[in-house]
């Protein structure tokens, strides 16, 4: 005998719909795990499926193509893995200098830490793109060069005044340990470029790098500052001047680490270029005949870099030993210009799509060679802060369109032998700017490394314009019009 009343079980079961209608809209928003009957007893966990979602949303909405999951993944963890290497960088890569100067280091030996991490890093190149030749594996190289060994020698930068070593031993033992770290990390360099060809499809790359560089910009904004703070806050407790560097540098391990657990959960993609790049690995002369504007990329790098590194090393200590500012402005101007990059990254990453690579380059890249001459005038902090902005603005652009040149004029067979060609020009110069630069800033002044430096960045354009930018234009004028001689 049924003694349900018809109405109430009618109403019961509209409930019944309605919750199930509720629950189901739920479940197809907020992502869920699984509960066992002992999770009350687990500590919380933070769901990343929260994080991810969102950034996985943003990078299908971006793309002018459909992305495949896999494709959708791998640029979710490139993300991630880039926004903590950027952390990574923010507690180091502007103190390194400033602590061996906190051991009395003087220019020659800060210009000699400088060009000795560049030549490590030159050498590491033409090695690493010979492995990776050898062996195709890409992903294996970058983790456990790049992503383990070099992040060890931040660890290992901390504990040098454990050691309670003479100075001028100690500074010795930073220009090694740094040469190291930069060594680790350029022998990645070739595999990491030619990964990341790969995973970051060309008709993404404009507006996929100009929005992880913003995001890498923000996180250099925030802990940029964060990172000075430490320093300072470091020292001056106990009276320690040393105490806030090893703060700093066991961060920059640790925010590297968690770079590198995201980069490990990239599923290297497979591709029938780079498997020809490993059959081929003596088609490097063949590729540079093949790929107009290359070499003249390559002269251009050099130059450039050059110039840019005979005062970079040395732009820091002047603010600090001339114009009197502490650690802690060092890192606000550091974070300035990072600040002035996010407006850039977005700026810029429009002109990318519509004016491409070379324009960009040209466009950012001569104002950029009057940033060092104007430090020639400055009297007072504020005055390197305000460069500072112009610099980070400029410099988003330079990167973006560099980077994507990079891509751009090597070719896709003998990649990783063309990356390794250009960086190992990159950092020969690194290498001798220093050195040069140290030398004459104790000569002569830092006025006139300041000078040198606009100077020497003004002619890597003008090779850049004459036999990059000519090669690709006639070219395309050839390919409009085959008539054209």
């Amino acid at each position: 005998m049924n003694d349900r009343v018809p109405g109430d079980h009618s109403a019961r079961s509209t409930r019944a719909a309605d919750r199930d209608e509720r629950v189901q809209h739920l479940l197809n928003y907020i992502p869920q795990r699984r509960i066992s009957v002992f999770d009350h007893l687990r500590p919380q966990r933070w769901n990343w499926v929260l994080v991810h979602r969102p950034l996985e949303r943003s990078l299908i909405h971006q793309a002018p193509q459909p992305l495949t999951i896999r494709q959708t993944r791998n640029l979710r963890f490139f993300w991630l893995d880039g926004i903590f290497a950027a952390i990574s960088e923010s507690f180091y890569l502007a103190f390194i200098p400033l602590f061996a100067l906190a051991y009395g280091a003087d220019n020659q030996q800060v210009g000699w830490i400088t060009a000795i991490g560049n030549l490590a890093g030159a050498a590491a190149l033409f090695p690493g793109a010979r492995l990776l030749e050898k062996t195709g594996k890409r992903q294996s190289i970058v983790l456990w060069s790049g992503g383990g060994i070099a992040r060890v020698m931040l660890l290992l930068l901390a504990f040098i005044p454990l050691l309670t070593l003479p100075p001028t031993v100690a500074i010795l033992l930073i220009a090694v340990i740094n040469g190291v770290r930069a060594f680790m990390a350029n022998f990645a360099n070739p595999a990491w470029t030619a990964m990341v060809a790969d995973i970051v499809p060309e008709f993404l790359r404009g507006s996929y790098f100009s929005k992880r560089n913003l995001t890498m910009g923000i996180a250099t904004l925030i802990f940029a500052t964060v990172a000075g703070w430490v320093i300072r806050t470091g020292n001056q407790w106990q009276a320690d001047p040393l105490l806030g560097y090893q703060l700093s540098f066991v961060l920059a391990f640790v925010f590297g680490m968690v770079s590198t657990l995201h980069f490990a959960q990239i599923r290297e993609p497979h591709s029938s270029q780079h498997a020809a790049q490993v059959r081929q690995s003596g088609s490097l002369r063949d590729a540079v005949k093949s790929s107009p504007g290359y070499l003249g990329f390559v002269l251009s790098g050099f130059v450039w870099n050059f110039a840019l590194q005979v005062a970079a090393p040395f732009f820091n200590v002047y603010l600090v030993t001339h114009l009197g500012a502490s650690v802690e402005t060092v890192g606000l101007f550091t974070s300035l210009s990072s600040l002035a990059a996010l407006g850039g990254q977005l700026f810029f990453g429009k002109v990318l799509d519509r004016r491409g690579s070379v324009f960009l380059q040209l466009a950012t890249g001569f104002p950029i060679a009057l940033l060092p001459v104007m430090w020639i005038f400055y009297t007072d902090p504020w005055q390197v802060g305000v460069n500072n902005l112009f610099g980070g603005f400029l410099w988003a652009g330079f990167n973006l369109a560099n980077f994507n040149l990079l891509l751009q004029v090597t070719p896709h067979v003998g990649r990783a032998r063309a990356v390794a060609l250009y960086q190992t020009g990159v950092f020969a110069s690194a290498f001798l700017g220093p050195l040069v630069g140290g030398y004459l800033a104790d000569a002569v002044s830092f006025q006139l490394i300041f000078l040198l430096s606009g100077v020497g960045r003004a002619l890597g354009m003008v090779i850049f314009l004459g036999l990059t930018w000519w090669p690709i234009h006639r070219l395309r004028q050839q390919a409009a019009d085959p008539g054209v001689a």
